[in-house]
């Protein structure tokens, strides 16, 4: 099992965010990948654009101070309901961790 770090420790941004996704990650279709939650889910749950390649695989995001800024605590709690739904789920076996 493919185990990824996204180290959010110089994350200043959505942006940073999602281009930091996309380099650890590497995904499938990364050029299509709307680099937003709704397509962060539709990656992760459906194998949509942005899906990491392997059915099986931690992601764990870590370091996530700045994140809880941006938006005002919103896209990090956002973050952490995808983690959350994406557990709650017995068919996926894609983990997601925030920390």
């Amino acid at each position: 099992m493919t185990k990824y770090i996204i180290d959010c420790k110089d994350i200043q941004s959505k942006v940073d965010f999602w281009n930091l996704y996309l380099e650890v990650v590497d995904p499938d279709g990364a050029e299509y990948f709307g680099k937003n939650l709704d397509a962060l889910w539709d990656a992760l749950h459906a194998g949509g654009p942005g899906f990491p390649g392997e059915e099986e695989c931690t992601i764990k995001v870590i370091n996530t101070a700045t994140l809880k800024q941006i938006e005002d605590g919103i896209f990090y709690d956002h973050l952490k309901q995808i983690s959350y739904d994406l557990k709650s789920d017995p068919g996926c076996q894609i983990s997601f961790k925030v920390e």
